[in-house]
């Protein structure tokens, strides 16, 4: 009995611990159960080992210890004739470990023998129905992760409807969206069938409309997955006006979130401050009253702010965007990725449209949150992936990832500005941590190898440039990377200009030309009309130039809504225009362009839309025009010249463009590659994995590319 009072002490110490944000505490509490050197009654120990794992889970990154007591309390509970509730906890938080770990074939294993103990306690009604509906969801939702980090997504699929239909029966809209998002999710990473897709987030939607709005507003997690996932399907069909839609409302909730957050900590921070004083034994009466006073007035915010009513969860407030209820409490990816991830998508939208001051702060704040987040992981100077812990593989690939995104939109803001000695310093920072990463990054390789490419064009090294695109395309199973990459090598070859160099082009343009509508989006489409546009150019066929291009123009404006594309597409039809003497369409296109090329301080297209446009004034006979503008041109050919020259100068120029690949040390990356659970090793899609799998950077969104002039300046795809 005085044993038993010893537990229940212990563990109404651990609680109160964990109530007022003590983790560290709580965990010493527990384990002095299980050290205190008397012989335990076996269900007090499991539930010991339990609470105990689950804080570790959630409260640190010592996975390991986590396991250890798991692995004891599953080996308690074999004999155990019932405790089923005890048994299916211990089977899916053991599981949880293997896949933190990278563990599969354990974590499917175990998941497998929990579906099977659920089912035979179902049969022989020992578990109540709806915590057997709840287990099941539970279940089913970690089974689903498994089978998709495997690649088996028809299996995945099948996990996640037996997980809806436990949800319809159980009655929890909420879980019913869960499941809904999670179909969609894999459905995106398959994408066999557009039409499946298509049918997927139709369904999402339906579902998430059913939940109620106050039952909406408690699934924070939830919106910020469903939002995510609609906006890389439009992203994927290349719907960029519906998907900007989503983004605004993730940026909004994101900073509601963050500003509620902060009013929480600061009313914490307060009500700290007043329990402090109200600890001091020698406080006069009035102002004991007082403080008293502030204090309720506190808590009372604290519960309405929160919705909770202990310290522990006022401290914990905001830190997590939970995905379902319990069981299924996780999140899909940490909050902070969430956050980055947000950023990264107004950035992605931003940049095409020319908003560079605000998409430079969005690439500043992602990256110093990512750099905070690495540093907590342990990742700083001198640490290698060799070094990793298993269990911390996955979540510092995820920021890993994450970064690599911020530095590629990086490097094509400062490309599309001329600013090239800062992109190069971005591009190298790229390779750097690739060459720290191999394995982890290896799917950036062909990324890097791209961005190489286009800033090799950006300064005029066009057969640099060529190598690399053409590299690029051997490192990625993504056709529309690969197309992509194809396109940009042809447009280099055309700038170099002589007979040979087109014919290469035209090699590489016309294969992807004949399938071009096969594409899912229309991005490829858009890319490879520019470059047989400017084929068809150097081929003396005009007219035909001009219906091509055209074409391309209404696409690059009505549905990819990129400026910079679409200035481009004007200076060729503008050039076009003036070639078949058709001068005032030539001077209003031009114009045009020149206001888009100005609004992007793209100065390379500026240089070009001047030139074509002294050409016309020259042959319309406005010579004031033609002084005017030609003097303008010159200044833009200076200031260009002095940016190339500061290029051509720095340490990095050379490296950057050299015809070969990056060199990294090769490690025995097996165990790093399980643990990061294989998506590093097969990126071609521009969506993240399933629920608490690995997120693969999404693939460039687009691309800048140089020409220079017909002659040696100005064309550009991005």
């Amino acid at each position: 009995m005085a044993m038993d009072a010893v537990v229940e002490g212990l563990w109404g110490l651990a609680q109160e611990a964990e109530h007022g944000g003590d983790y560290a505490r709580a965990v010493k509490c527990l384990e002095a159960v299980l050290q205190s050197g008397a012989s335990l009654l076996p269900m007090t120990e499991i539930r010991t080992r339990l609470r105990l794992a689950e804080l570790l889970l959630d409260r640190s990154h010592n996975i390991n210890h986590a396991k250890s007591h798991l692995e004891r309390a599953h080996l308690l509970l074999n004999p155990a004739p019932s405790a089923f509730p005890l048994k299916l906890r211990a089977h899916s938080l053991l599981a949880r470990c293997y896949h933190l770990t990278g563990a599969l074939p354990h974590e499917k294993h175990i998941l497998l023998r929990a579906l099977h103990l659920l089912q035979s306690s179902t049969d022989a009604a020992l578990l109540p129905r709806d915590p057997a509906l709840l287990w099941s969801c539970n279940l089913q939702a970690q089974l689903a992760s498994v089978q998709a980090v495997e690649g088996n997504y028809p299996g995945a699929l099948a996990a996640l409807d037996a997980g809806l239909v436990a949800a319809g029966e159980l009655g929890r809209p909420e879980l019913l969206a869960f499941f809904a998002a999670s179909s969609l999710h894999v459905q995106l990473l398959h994408w066999e069938d557009s039409a499946l897709v298509a049918a997927a987030v139709e369904r999402c939607d339906v579902v998430w409309d059913s939940v109620p709005a106050d039952l909406r507003q408690q699934c924070g997690g939830l919106f910020y997955y469903i939002e995510l996932l609609h906006t890389f399907y439009l992203l994927r069909i290349c719907d960029y006006k519906a998907a900007s839609q989503h983004v605004d409302k993730l940026d909004t909730a994101m900073k509601d979130d963050i500003q509620k957050v902060q009013c929480v900590k600061k009313l914490k921070a307060e009500l700290d401050a007043v329990n402090q004083s109200l600890s001091q034994s020698n406080l006069p009466r009035r102002e004991r009253f007082a403080l008293s006073e502030k204090q309720v007035q506190l808590q009372e915010q604290l519960r309405f702010a929160t919705g909770s009513e202990t310290a522990g969860e006022w401290s914990a407030f905001g830190e997590k965007l939970l995905l379902a209820p319990a069981p299924l409490d996780g999140e899909w990816i940490p909050k902070s990725a969430v956050y980055a991830l947000v950023d990264l998508m107004v950035v992605k939208f931003g940049r095409p449209k020319g908003v560079f001051k605000e998409c430079g702060r969005r690439i500043q704040s992602g990256i110093q949150l990512i750099h905070e987040e690495l540093l907590k992981l342990g990742i700083h100077d001198g640490v290698r992936e060799v070094d990793f812990q298993r269990s911390t593989i996955w979540i510092s690939g995820l920021y890993l990832m994450l970064l690599m995104q911020f530095l590629e939109n990086k490097v094509a803001v400062e490309l599309t500005r001329s600013e090239f000695v800062e992109a190069q310093e971005a591009l190298v920072q790229m390779i750097n941590w690739f060459t720290r990463y191999p394995t982890i990054l290896q799917g950036c390789e062909s990324i890097i190898e791209m961005l190489r490419g286009q800033y090799a064009h950006s300064v005029g090294c066009f057969n640099d440039a060529a190598f690399h695109f053409l590299e690029a395309t051997k490192l990625t199973e993504s056709k529309s990377m690969q197309t992509m990459c194809q396109v940009y090598a042809a447009v280099s070859y055309i700038c170099i200009g002589d007979p040979e160099s087109s014919s290469l082009a035209l090699d590489l343009v016309g294969p992807v030309y004949k399938v071009m509508d096969s594409y899912v989006g229309v991005q490829e489409k858009t890319c490879v009309v520019f470059a047989y546009g400017l084929l068809l150019m150097r081929q003396h066929n005009l007219q035909e130039a001009r219906i091509r291009l055209a074409s391309g123009l209404k696409i690059a404006h009505q549905q990819l809504g990129n400026i910079q594309l679409v200035s481009q597409f004007l200076t060729i039809l503008g050039a076009l225009a003036l070639q078949l003497h058709d001068t005032v369409q030539a001077r209003e296109i031009l114009k045009s362009s020149l206001t888009l090329a100005k609004t992007l301080y793209d100065i390379p297209t500026q240089i070009w839309v001047l030139s074509v446009l002294t050409a016309l004034y020259r042959e319309v006979g406005e010579r004031g025009n033609e002084m005017e503008n030609s003097e303008y041109e010159r200044k833009k050919e200076d200031d260009l010249q002095k940016r190339l020259s500061e290029a051509f100068s720095s340490i990095h120029h050379l490296e950057l463009i050299e015809k070969a690949r990056i060199k990294v040390q090769q490690f025995h990356g097996h165990d790093i590659r399980r643990a990061a659970a294989g998506p590093s090793t097969k990126i071609d899609l521009d969506i993240p994995e399933s629920i608490g799998l690995p997120m693969p950077p999404p693939l460039a969104m687009s691309s800048m590319l140089h020409d220079s002039d017909t002659g040696k300046r100005g064309k550009r795809i991005i």
